[in-house]
């Protein structure tokens, strides 16, 4: 098995983790964790494993994200099912996640609305953290949405309600405590975008210079917002001072941007008066 791994990683070598990809797609094959495969490296393949094992390697080697690969990616400490339907969630959202709890400290049974929700990764985050909260989470796509309603029957988070609808319309009347958002936020010309070609082009892209849908909502949550209620948005690294400017623009107050671990502005919080 060590030969195996140590081909693989070669073979994945143009990659930012070789060695991690190698050793996740064996394990997905073996049905083990990476101690696992520790303690088994000097196993022998089966013949229809090794077959596999190069078809996966193959695929890899052709861009296709392993969390794709596998089905699953890890957020926030929640084992989330994925698939083509949805956007692979990142580490940098759980700043935004991290952000929304405090400003919930305080707040009994709060009503929260995650908007695009994708596979559910900041709802049911959210929902994981704050077993009072009234969670709604949002999303125009049935795929997206009947993937993050499974994900909430496999992690027990059945509370949380999942609605059908293009960012505000499934909300109509309502207001919340805190609505969230992780958007589409890039140029639909971007040069990044051909590394990103396996995932969901409808939850990356929106419009010439990846704004319309930050927009949108910094527009509409004023209407779905309780008094001292905040939204908080995720954004490109280059986008802050644009969408600082459009909360302030719609009215918002203490409007405050905070950056992600590589410095980067990424999540920007405006409150309604």
């Amino acid at each position: 098995m060590a030969d195996w791994l140590g081909w693989a990683a070669g073979a994945l070598s143009g990659g930012d983790s070789p060695r991690l990809d190698a050793e996740l797609l064996l394990c997905e094959l073996l049905g083990c964790n990476r101690t696992g495969l520790l303690i088994r490296e000097d196993d022998t393949l089966t013949a229809e494993t090794a077959l596999r094992y190069a078809a996966l390697i193959e695929r890899r080697q052709l861009g296709e994200p392993v969390a794709y690969l596998i089905g699953r990616r890890e957020f926030w400490s929640l084992d989330l099912q994925v698939s083509p339907a949805v956007l692979i969630p990142r580490p940098d959202t759980e700043l935004l996640v991290e952000w929304a709890l405090e400003r919930l400290r305080g707040l009994s049974a709060p009503r929260i609305a995650d908007l695009g929700t994708g596979s559910g990764a900041i709802a049911l985050a959210l929902a994981s953290e704050r077993p009072d909260a009234q969670v709604c989470a949002v999303d125009a796509s049935a795929d997206a949405l009947a993937q993050a309603a499974h994900n909430a029957r496999l992690l027990g988070l059945e509370r949380v309600e999942f609605r059908l609808g293009d960012w505000f319309a499934p909300l109509a009347g309502e207001c919340f405590d805190l609505i969230v958002s992780n958007p589409p936020y890039v140029a639909e010309q971007d040069p990044h975008l051909d590394a990103l070609r396996f995932e969901p082009r409808r939850a990356l892209t929106a419009g010439a210079d990846g704004l319309a849908d930050l927009r949108r909502i910094s527009a509409g949550a004023r209407g779905h917002l309780k008094p001292g209620a905040a939204l908080l948005l995720e954004h490109g690294a280059d986008q802050g001072e644009a969408v600082r400017a459009l909360l302030h623009q719609h009215g918002y107050g203490a409007v405050e941007t905070r950056r992600d671990l590589n410095g980067l502005e990424r999540v920007t919080l405006g409150t309604c008066p």
